[in-house]
C-alpha cells in the first residue's frame, strides 16, 4: 500500500530532528544561538530529507521498475499458463483420442476375433456337411446309376433332373392325395358322428313326444273326468235351481194370498206391487200380530166361570 508524500517527510522529519534538550539546559543558550542551531537543525533536517527523497525516488523507480518486470513476468507467466492449458488441453484431447482410438481397435479386435471364430465353427460346420455329403454321395451312388438305367429305358425323359422332378411332382401328389383323403375321411368319421348324434337327438326328441303324449292324454282323460264331473253337478244345480224357482214362486203365491186375505179384512188396504213380496209378507206380519193382540185382549176381558 503506497504511504502519502506528506506523511512519509513528517516521518523522516522527526527521525532527523534531535531530541528535545531538557528545560535545564534552556537558560544557558541565548535566543540567537537557539536560533541558529534550530536552523542548522533545519538545514540538516532538510538535507537529510533530500537524501530520503532521491533514495525514495531512487527506490520507487527501482521498486517501478520491479513492478513492470513483475507485470512482464506476471504476462509471461499468464502467457505460459495459457500455452500449458492449452498443451494440457491438447495432450488430453490426444489422451481421450488414443485412447478412443485404442477402444475402437480393442473393440474391432473383440469383433474380428468373434467373426474369425465364427467363420472357423462356419468353415468347421462346412467341412462336417461336406463330410456328411460325402458320404451321401456315395451311399446314393448306386441310386445314380440306376436311375441312368431308368433313364435309358424311358425316352420321354432326356435328363435325371427331369425324371427326379416328375418323381418329385407325383411324390408331392400322392402326399396331396394322401392328405386329402385324411381330409375327406376326416370330414365322413364327422358326418357320421353328427348323423349318429342326430338320431340319438331324434330317438330322444320321439322319447320325449312319446311321453308328453301320454301326459297329455293323461291330462285330457282327467280332463274329460273333470268336465262330467262339472256337468253333472251343473245338472244337479240347475235342477235344484228349478226346484228352488219352483218353491219361490209358491212362496211368493202364497205370501200374495195372504197378503190378499189380509187386504179384504182392511178398511184401507196398503197399495203394494205385486212383486214386493217382502212388504206383502210384512203386512201379513203385522196383521197376524194385530190379531193376536186383539185375542189376547179379548181372553183377558172374558168373565172366569164360577166353579
Amino acid at each position: 500500500m503506497a504511504v502519502p508524500w506528506e506523511e512519509y517527510f513528517r516521518l523522516a522529519l522527526q527521525e532527523k530532528l534531535p531530541a528535545k534538550i531538557p528545560e535545564q539546559s534552556v537558560d544557558h543558550f541565548p535566543p540567537v544561538l537557539r536560533l541558529l542551531e534550530k536552523r542548522q537543525e533545519l538545514i540538516d533536517a532538510d538535507r537529510g530529507l533530500r537524501a530520503q527523497k532521491e533514495v525514495f525516488q531512487t527506490t520507487r523507480a527501482a521498486l517501478k521498475e520491479r513492478w513492470e518486470q513483475l507485470e512482464q513476468k506476471e504476462q509471461e507467466l499468464k502467457g505460459s499458463f495459457v500455452r500449458l492449458d492449452k498443451f494440457l488441453q491438447d495432450t488430453e484431447a490426444r489422451r481421450s483420442r488414443a485412447l478412443r482410438r485404442a477402444a475402437q481397435e480393442r473393440l474391432q479386435a473383440d469383433r474380428r476375433e468373434a467373426e474369425a471364430l465364427r467363420l472357423r465353427a462356419q468353415f468347421e460346420e462346412l467341412q462336417r456337411e461336406r463330410a456328411r455329403l460325402r458320404c451321401r454321395l456315395e451311399r446314393l451312388e448306386p441310386c445314380a446309376r440306376l436311375l441312368g438305367r431308368v433313364l435309358e429305358q424311358l425316352p420321354e425323359f432326356q435328363e435325371v433332373p427331369e425324371l427326379v422332378a416328375r418323381f418329385d411332382g407325383l411324390v408331392d401328389m400322392q402326399a396331396a392325395l394322401r392328405l386329402t383323403e385324411r381330409q375327406r375321411l376326416a370330414e365322413l368319421e364327422e358326418a357320421r358322428a353328427r348323423l349318429q348324434r342326430l338320431r340319438d337327438a331324434g330317438q330322444s326328441e320321439l322319447l320325449g313326444q312319446g311321453q308328453r303324449r301320454v301326459q297329455l292324454l293323461e291330462r285330457l282323460e282327467a280332463a274329460r273326468e273333470r268336465t262330467l264331473r262339472w256337468e253333472s253337478k251343473w245338472i244337479q244345480i240347475q235342477n235344484t235351481g228349478a226346484e228352488k224357482t219352483l218353491l219361490l214362486g209358491r212362496t211368493r203365491i202364497a205370501a200374495l194370498n195372504l197378503f190378499q186375505l189380509v187386504c179384504r179384512h182392511k178398511t184401507h188396504p196398503p197399495a203394494l206391487d205385486i212383486e214386493d213380496t217382502e212388504g206383502q209378507l210384512e203386512q201379513v206380519k203385522l196383521f197376524i200380530l194385530d190379531l193376536s193382540a186383539m185375542l189376547a185382549s179379548l181372553g183377558q176381558a172374558k168373565p172366569t166361570p164360577a166353579c
